[in-house]
């Protein structure tokens, strides 16, 4: 079974991923937006980006990711150079842990999943649907940032078109610990 959980930045994807990890332990979680920022460490990935989005991108000759993405995050095009230079990486890599996890569930976590054939491909689709002020309140402190940069991702965020799911969850459920994906 596939489970595909989607979300705007600090709705609670994961929480809802570590939920359903807790009550079926034969579970594996993939956080798709980790194995992005892996990506950034391939040769070939790293020398695209740098290619694309220039050398003020590295620090220390690594990619610094809050250079990065203050370039992407302003941009919805930079945005799409980003995911199409890294996505390519980032499905051999999830196709690799699916393929080797069969007998477990998989719990696909990403904000941009409708984008991808996992979603098509999934047999449960989570939206996580929580109020922009918690959101930003959430981002804001798990990352250190402030609120200007938060509305900078948020502004290349995706909306989602809630039909596509079959479970839509809000901050009361939450509240409620109401989960039901059976």
């Amino acid at each position: 079974m596939i489970i595909c959980i989607c979300g705007k930045s600090g709705s609670g994807k994961s929480t809802i991923a570590k939920k359903i990890q807790e009550e079926r332990p034969n579970s594996i979680h993939i956080d798709i937006d980790k194995i992005g920022h892996m990506s950034h460490s391939v040769k070939i990935v790293k020398q695209k980006l740098v290619d694309t989005f220039g050398e003020t991108i590295l620090t220390n000759n690594n990619i610094d990711r809050k250079k990065l993405g203050q370039i992407v995050f302003s941009s919805k095009d930079e945005m799409r150079k980003l995911e199409i230079i890294t996505w390519s990486y980032m499905e051999q890599e999830i196709d690799k842990i699916i393929e080797n996890n069969t007998d477990k569930i998989i719990i696909l976590d990403y904000l941009l999943l409708p984008r991808t054939k996992y979603f098509t491909n999934c047999d449960l689709r989570i939206l996580v649907d929580i109020p922009y002020e918690i959101r930003k309140e959430r981002v804001m402190k798990r990352d250190n940032i402030s609120e200007e940069r938060f509305n900078l991702r948020e502004s290349s965020s995706i909306d989602y078109d809630k039909t596509s799911f079959d479970i839509i969850l809000t901050n009361e459920d939450i509240k409620r610990k109401v989960l039901k994906y059976e």
